[in-house]
């Protein structure tokens, strides 16, 4: 019998987190309802598209769900949502009009006029 060493490899995070992104999470976490245990984001069906992009707290992980570990709190990714979000880079925007969390999703293959939701 040979042995051999084994070696784990490290996955990469399905979704990477710009810093303006983790800094949201941040002052999110900060402020967060007593009970919160992090950030989690989920792709419920939704809009004319299919797909829409829904970041809430999270009171309890589940053991499907991924999870990366940011400066300034615990961000899930929904187990189902992963599929569709494997590549993507998330960003926090804010403008003088409006602010939020933007996706550049390499998986989407379209999405409805008002932006709402996506397909894949």
């Amino acid at each position: 019998m040979i042995m051999t060493d084994t070696k784990t490899r490290i996955r990469p995070a399905a979704v990477t987190l710009t810093p303006a992104a983790e800094a949201r999470i941040a002052k999110l976490m900060a402020s967060a309802p007593e009970g919160s245990i992090g950030v989690k984001l989920s792709t419920p069906r939704r809009g004319c598209s299919g797909l829409a992009y829904s970041v809430d707290y999270v009171t309890e992980a589940d053991r499907f769900d991924e999870k990366i570990e940011t400066p300034g709190g615990i961000f899930y990714i929904d187990g189902a949502s992963v599929l569709y979000l494997i590549g993507s880079v998330m960003d926090w925007v804010e403008d003088d009009f409006s602010a939020g969390f933007v996706f550049e999703n390499p998986n989407a293959k379209g999405a409805c006029g008002c932006g709402e939701s996506f397909t894949v």
